[in-house]
């Protein structure tokens, strides 16, 4: 029987860098022939469409896969079984598989899929990697945007956490065999220090913590684990090991807007952050065309904090439309559309 491929889940809080990671690896895969799957917020995949534009694998766009029907620990069965048994089916063409989860998931209920029948005896889970954002950690608040996962957890109503965001936090930490300290860049030596403190105190057992600032890290650092996550789950402890399922707000959703037209980035940037104050946007991001540029910026924030940057060439013409995803609660996609193009 053939090995079993090697899954790596990367768990982290939205914004913390999950995809720049994933995309550093992509680019620097040493000729690996990887998959990921991405698990996405919403109908317009930007995450998948960020790491497609790679174009760093012989089967091009055919490895990355895009779950938009929620939450992966929420619809595991739905959407996540079925896609592994089609990589499964191409097992011989893949060295490894990557999962990006939401940043709101829980990363025990997925890994637990892995015990079943249909998985158990193609695929095992190399490693838990979770990043987290070393500026949001010093600022206290562990998620650079508290709001959305504090809110799906005040909506659950088996739980009674005073500090939901808190425990999160710790599962999260809890599950991980590596830990990666991202955002360096953005807090001092003793800043940083604090923070390895915190995350250590959290780590239930010795866990490697390495830092990185864009997620560019080797890959013989993040793949090879052997760490057979599935079959050690007892030594990973979660605050919702008792429960059978957890549940969502539905007031958070997503929302995204097509624009044919091109926009001055600092200028949409600046009505971006205005935005945020008036709507509960916890996440936007999205691909932006720029008057008289030949590259495609991609545009990303969380709260008032944007990054952005040049990614590839538009591929034509018709393809120049900027796109842009929002993540929120109760959003008003007029609203959102008309603070956009005001002139």
């Amino acid at each position: 029987m053939a090995a079993k491929i090697p899954v790596t889940v990367i768990t982290g809080f939205l914004g913390s860098g999950k995809t720049t990671l994933i995309r550093h690896l992509l680019q620097n895969n040493q000729g690996r022939r990887i998959a990921v799957l991405v698990n996405e917020f919403g109908e317009l995949g930007i995450d998948g469409e960020l790491l497609k534009s790679c174009q760093c694998s012989d089967d091009g766009n055919d490895n990355i896969y895009e779950l938009t029907n929620g939450c992966l620990c929420c619809t595991v069965q739905e959407e996540f079984l079925p896609t592994m048994q089609e990589l499964l089916k191409r097992r011989f063409k893949i060295d490894c598989i990557l999962i990006e989860t939401s940043g709101l998931a829980l990363p025990k209920p997925l890994i637990k899929a892995f015990r079943w029948q249909e998985i158990k005896a193609g695929a095992t889970v190399d490693a838990v990697i979770t990043v987290v954002d070393c500026l949001a950690v010093a600022n206290g608040t562990f998620a650079s945007n508290p709001q959305l996962i504090e809110a799906q957890r005040q909506a659950d109503d088996s739980l009674e956490h005073e500090t939901p965001l808190q425990e999160l936090f710790e599962d999260q930490l809890a599950c991980a065999d590596l830990v990666i300290l991202n955002k360096t860049d953005l807090v001092n030596d003793e800043t940083k220090s604090q923070v390895k403190k915190i995350v250590k105190q959290e780590l239930p057992r010795d866990v490697k913590i390495v830092e990185s600032s864009l997620g560019a890290l080797d890959s013989e650092i993040l793949l090879g684990w052997n760490a057979a996550v599935e079959d050690n789950l007892d030594e990973r402890p979660s605050h919702h090991d008792t429960e059978e399922d957890h549940d969502h707000d539905d007031k958070i959703t997503s929302t995204h807007l097509i624009f044919n037209q091109s926009f001055d980035p600092e200028v949409l940037q600046s009505r971006l952050q205005s935005l945020v104050q008036l709507q509960d946007i916890y996440r936007i991001k999205g691909f932006v065309s720029v008057p008289n540029k030949a590259m495609r910026l991609v545009m990303q924030g969380v709260g008032t904090r944007f990054d952005k940057f040049y990614d590839r060439p538009w591929l034509s013409e018709k393809e120049r439309q900027t796109k842009l995803v929002f993540i929120g609660r109760d959003l008003d996609a007029s609203k959102i559309k008309s603070a956009i193009t005001e002139n």
